[in-house]
């Protein structure tokens, strides 16, 4: 778990700290490189699970911003009075996958019902407690009637990226992970994924604040209102994320 100090080290070199839960990294990547390119600042992004971020940030962690995996987190930092008020912005919605390596023997056309399979002794996924995507895929096998027959199969990731990279090391044999990072560059390419239909969890709706707390305000808002731009909803949406017009409004 990343510390308040930790956090505290990169503020004092960078321009402006973003706290992003995992999903986001390549999306982010593209879309912060763009904004400083435009602007001549710099930002730092510090990827993990979306609930460990909110614990920190609650415990003093000196966040500019923070990019939540769901709608609770931030909304709870706004009810506290640790967000700015009416920084509150919901910009995407996300979407699970199953996935599996290349070489891997497993056929992923039964969707959800493919974690029956006999030859999978390991399914990764985020740790439901704090993670909104392991949450996700919790409410999508109770949903498929099969949680209860591998729940004792689980291996759980701190954040969804780290969920991924046990499928990809082999440490699990199947994974259920966001779409964005099945399509991200680190990945794409070297698996399959069968996405499981959206009617079988409730949205992965997800929002950020700017912290109360921040030192940059004024470029927290610069870069929020990038965020809103059809350059940055068009990064989102090349990872696979949802930002129909409803979606942020």
């Amino acid at each position: 778990m990343l510390t308040p100090f930790f956090f505290a080290h990169l503020c004092l070199a960078q321009d402006l700290t973003i706290a992003a839960a995992s999903d986001l990294q390549s999306a982010m990547q593209e879309i912060t490189s763009g904004f400083e390119k435009e602007t001549g600042t710099k930002i730092k992004v510090i990827y993990g699970s979306s609930g460990n971020f909110f614990q920190q940030i609650q415990n003093g962690a000196p966040v500019d911003m923070f990019f939540s995996a769901n709608l609770d987190y931030p909304r709870k930092l706004e009810d506290g009075g640790l967000a700015e008020a009416g920084s509150f912005y919901q910009y995407a919605r996300g979407r699970i996958v199953i996935w599996v390596p290349n070489d891997s023997r497993i056929n992923l056309d039964q969707g959800l019902q493919t974690l029956l399979d006999a030859r999978i002794k390991k399914i990764a996924l985020a740790n439901p407690i704090h993670a909104p995507y392991g949450q996700a895929a919790v409410s999508a096998m109770r949903k498929e009637g099969i949680y209860e027959k591998v729940r004792e199969k689980f291996v759980l990731g701190e954040n969804i990226s780290q969920t991924a990279s046990f499928v990809t090391s082999g440490a699990a044999d199947i994974g259920i992970i966001s779409l964005s990072l099945a399509l991200s560059p680190s990945i794409k390419g070297k698996g399959r994924y069968a996405e499981i239909p959206s009617d079988k969890y409730p949205p992965i709706d997800q929002a950020v604040v700017i912290l109360n707390s921040s030192k940059n305000k004024a470029l927290a808002q610069r870069f929020l209102a990038y965020l809103k731009s059809a350059g940055a909803r068009k990064e989102l949406q090349s990872y696979g994320f949802d930002v129909t017009p409803q979606i942020g409004q």
